[in-house]
């Protein structure tokens, strides 16, 4: 059964412990393995930072695409995407109410996998808690730009939407609400295997998140979303957990969010 192992998360850009983390994030890749991995807050600055999923690809033996979002720090701060097999080709979509100062972005590459193709896309939303509105119309860009490509493949969408579940930009997303007068439909990977548990990626067990404590605590805000199982097969998910959540020697986490792992058959049974 061909299945494709991803992983998302959210790399919390430059934060201290910088070098322990990546060391973190860099042994759990190798560990876990997956054959493709959804990168949010990748950081860039000239002279000072090299790109983060440049160094984690070289380090973790993947290829890597990124797309800067913002200018921050000196750099820029943006999107990854790491694959073990060959990127056959990627793009970027700028996302509703992009400003100089929080532009969000969609990126999304083809992946070679097996003998065939799977395309994957990652994004990160607007993060205030009365953004909303805002996430809505990002998430309905996100789609069309998702069901604007032709493939037999299922197609994966990873990232922090920045929303809880019960939030209509993530219940549109999971075909339970309408939009701006339109439907859709992806599965949420958690949900499906996890149903009612709170999977909290964001969460107060992890130190690293008091940093923003002005936000609410202990929320699911990183997704890994498929569009629908087919009867052949195509599409289940066949496994789906946390990763990345416990901390190193010395008590290094990986990042203020926890990572999410599925796997996802590609090919029919």
């Amino acid at each position: 059964m061909n299945l494709l192992h991803c992983l998302t998360l959210n790399l919390w850009g430059a934060e201290p412990p910088l070098a322990a983390r990546m060391a973190v994030v860099a042994q759990g890749l190798r560990e876990l393995s997956p054959a493709v991995v959804a990168l949010q807050e990748v950081r860039e600055v000239p002279s000072d930072l090299p790109n983060q999923a440049e160094a984690l690809a070289q380090a973790a033996g993947y290829q890597h695409v990124f797309a800067a979002a913002t200018p921050l720090g000196g750099g820029q701060e943006g999107l990854a995407i790491l694959a073990r097999e060959e990127i056959l080709e990627h793009g970027s979509l700028e996302l509703p109410h992009a400003r100089p100062e929080e532009r969000r972005i969609l990126l999304s590459a083809r992946v070679r996998h097996g003998q065939g193709s799977v395309w994957v896309h990652t994004t990160h939303l607007n993060y205030r808690l009365a953004h909303g509105k805002q996430r809505e119309d990002q998430v309905q860009a996100i789609e069309a730009s998702i069901a604007s490509r032709t493939t037999e493949a299922p197609q994966i969408l990873m990232g922090d939407f920045n929303a809880r579940p019960e939030a209509d930009e993530i219940r549109w997303l999971r075909g339970q609400v309408t939009l701006g007068g339109r439907r859709t439909y992806f599965q949420d990977a958690w949900d499906r295997l996890h149903p009612g548990e709170a999977g909290w990626t964001w969460a107060r067990a992890n130190p690293y998140t008091a940093k923003l404590a002005f936000l609410e605590p202990d929320r699911r805000l990183d997704y890994i979303f498929v569009t629908p199982m087919r009867g052949d097969g195509r599409g289940t998910i066949h496994a789906c957990e946390m990763v990345l959540r416990e901390p190193a020697a010395g008590q290094v986490f990986a990042s203020d969010h926890f990572g999410l792992r599925a796997e996802i058959q590609i090919e029919p049974t």
